[in-house]
């Protein structure tokens, strides 16, 4: 009985180890026949309308990122017709001082040392600079600030010439050249509303002399839309008026023979300028 057995789990072995081959061999044609699908799907089945759509579409969105990005970029900005109102209106944020700590009066020991600085009569005066101003800490704010350790002489901020905007330095002047010296010893590296102030004295011998132009003055814009106006309406001399006519009479001779050199035959004669008679005298 042995020997009959041996070849019928041979048989069934063999059964076995076909399987997975057949197995094998059904996996890439169902990945074929998906294949097979997926390149079926996008059949141009769909209407001629569908592309027009698309492309209106399209145009409308980039119509939109280019109203935006005009926004984005003219933000900020204002014409020319609204210059000299912005101007005359123009108003910084400011910092209420009152609201600030005063160190002349809560620091017992820099209120012994200007008592006695104010005690010693001394015609010097000190000039200070004062650096890292935060916003807000302009011209009045100072002045209100910084007098509680002793009168202040002068004071200027300095602005951008165009804008008027603080470059937030600024420069300050005492009656007394001792007070001057404790106010930069107490002030410097002093941390006001998160900026680290510089406070540093000036010595005699390095003040500019036009450091103080235009100290002790509010500023005030510069309205160039009327300077410029002012200028253009201005009376001309007759020496002026000789050289802008000989000015525009060779532009135009220029812009005649250029049109001559392209074979083009324009008469100027009818609008084109001529140069005023004098008058006699």
């Amino acid at each position: 009985m042995a020997p009959i057995k041996a070849p019928k789990a041979s048989k069934t072995k063999s059964s076995k180890r076909k399987a997975p081959e057949e197995a094998t061999i059904s996996r890439p044609i169902e990945r074929s026949n998906k294949k097979a699908k997926s390149s079926k799907a996008p059949q141009p089945d769909s209407s001629e309308d569908e592309p027009e759509e698309v492309e209106e579409k399209m145009n409308d969105e980039q119509e939109e990122e280019e109203e935006e990005e005009e926004e984005e970029m003219l933000h900020g900005f204002s014409t020319d017709d609204d210059d000299s109102s912005d101007d005359e209106d123009f108003v910084e944020p400011t910092i209420d001082v009152g609201k600030l700590p005063t160190v002349a009066k809560d620091d017992a020991t820099v209120k012994r040392k200007l008592e006695k600085a104010k005690r010693e009569s001394t015609e010097d005066r000190g000039v200070l600079y004062l650096g890292r101003l935060p916003h807000g800490f302009y011209e009045d704010q100072l002045k209100a600030y910084f007098s509680q350790f002793g009168d202040v002489t002068r004071l200027r901020v300095s602005r951008n010439k165009k804008t008027g905007r603080s470059k937030h330095y600024a420069f300050l002047e005492f009656d007394s050249s001792s007070v001057a010296q404790i106010v930069a010893e107490t002030m410097d590296n002093y941390l006001l509303m998160g900026h680290i102030l510089r406070c540093k004295v000036i010595p005699k011998d390095q003040v500019h002399a036009e450091l103080w132009v235009g100290a002790n003055r509010k500023w005030r814009p510069v309205p160039r839309d009327r300077v410029a106006r002012v200028a253009q309406n201005k009376l001309r001399t007759e020496e002026e008026q000789a050289k802008a006519s000989k000015r525009l009479i060779k532009r135009q001779n220029d812009r005649k023979r250029k049109l001559e050199e392209l074979g083009i035959s324009y008469n100027f004669d009818a609008v084109g300028y001529k140069k005023p008679a004098v008058a006699a005298s």
